[in-house]
């Protein structure tokens, strides 16, 4: 063996040319101390990440259903040139895709595909004549009972 340092030995092979370094044990891999510090950064960094990307997802959620109660808006709008007026409350949202009874002037279906439920699975509330309105159309979030906060809060047609 040759040293060329106090701290590395290095060997020359018989081949002649290939000089390597040979490392002391205590230098190989990590010590059981720095995989801990490296897990708990990894920890502390996804306690601070992990809230704030579900809070985002909770703004998109309220986010969509409120882009789908406009859409259900237009579509009872449309219906309403149509035929005169909104669908009752006992024809509900489901006169948007299938004619009423003897309705002369239906031009539907006014939406391209079923009527959606809410972005947390449960149908949209629809009343005509509406109490805030000529129809209210709501959700009421993520836990299906009026009121709420965050996730919870109602989604309404005459909220906007």
């Amino acid at each position: 063996m040759i040293y060329l340092s106090s701290s590395k030995k290095f060997r020359v092979s018989s081949f002649g040319s290939r000089v390597c370094a040979t490392h002391n044990r205590a230098d190989a891999g990590f010590t059981l101390i720095e995989l801990l510090i490296v897990v708990t950064i990894i920890a502390l960094l996804a306690g601070l990440v992990v809230p704030q990307f579900i809070k985002q997802e909770e703004k998109a959620t309220a986010k969509a259903a409120r882009a789908q109660v406009e859409l259900l808006g237009t579509a009872l709008d449309t219906f309403r040139l149509d035929v005169g007026r909104y669908p009752t409350s006992q024809e509900g949202l489901a006169a948007l895709n299938q004619k009423p009874g003897a309705i002369d002037r239906w031009d539907g279906p006014y939406l391209k595909k079923d009527v959606p439920l809410d972005p947390w699975g449960k149908p949209y509330l629809y009343k005509s004549p509406g109490d805030h309105g000529p129809y209210d159309l709501l959700s009421y979030g993520a836990d299906g009972v009026p009121g709420g906060d965050g996730n919870n809060r109602d989604v309404a047609s005459w909220e906007r």
